[in-house]
């Protein structure tokens, strides 16, 4: 009997437990590195094109997509840094000094239709004061297993 009455009136709430302000923010748990000596790893359709990201339509019909792709093996925790240096290795326009990458999933919505969802830039040759997105891996940008990767490569 919590709400018990003193002299006719209810009782106060009980004080809050722990601090006050709001609840604490949940910290996202660090992927777990993936063995690369026991995992299989996956296949990566990549696009390369220069000046910009693909069309959407280009990647309407199946066994159509762009003719500019890069297959490579690879796995979850693969990062964007990583993926550049695979790309320069295939794409001369990659290794300028001024070049700057930016990937994007492509991948079909629940609609069938396809979406193109930019994911991070890196700089092909980076330093600390030009912070990129390199460290962030496949895993924790919400890759999926069948997306394409489309990789739009830029100049300052």
């Amino acid at each position: 009997m919590a709400d018990v009455q003193r002299r006719g009136r209810p009782l106060p709430p009980p004080p809050p437990r722990g601090p006050h302000g709001p609840p604490p923010q949940r910290i996202a748990p660090r992927p777990v590195p993936v063995d690369r000596e026991k995992t299989c790893p996956l296949l990566l359709r990549v696009f390369t094109k220069v000046g910009g990201h693909h069309n959407v339509n280009e990647f309407a019909v199946r066994g159509k997509e762009p003719k500019d792709e890069v297959q490579i093996y690879t796995w979850m925790d693969a990062t964007l840094r990583e993926l550049t240096d695979l790309v320069k290795e295939v794409a001369p326009e990659a290794r300028r000094r001024d070049a700057i990458l930016s990937f994007a999933f492509v991948y079909p919505d629940k609609r069938g239709r396809f979406v193109v969802r930019e994911v991070g830039t890196t700089f092909s040759y980076p330093n600390m004061r030009r912070p990129d997105n390199g460290s962030k891996t496949l895993s924790e940008l919400k890759f999926q297993i069948g997306d394409y990767l489309d990789v739009a490569i830029m100049f300052q």
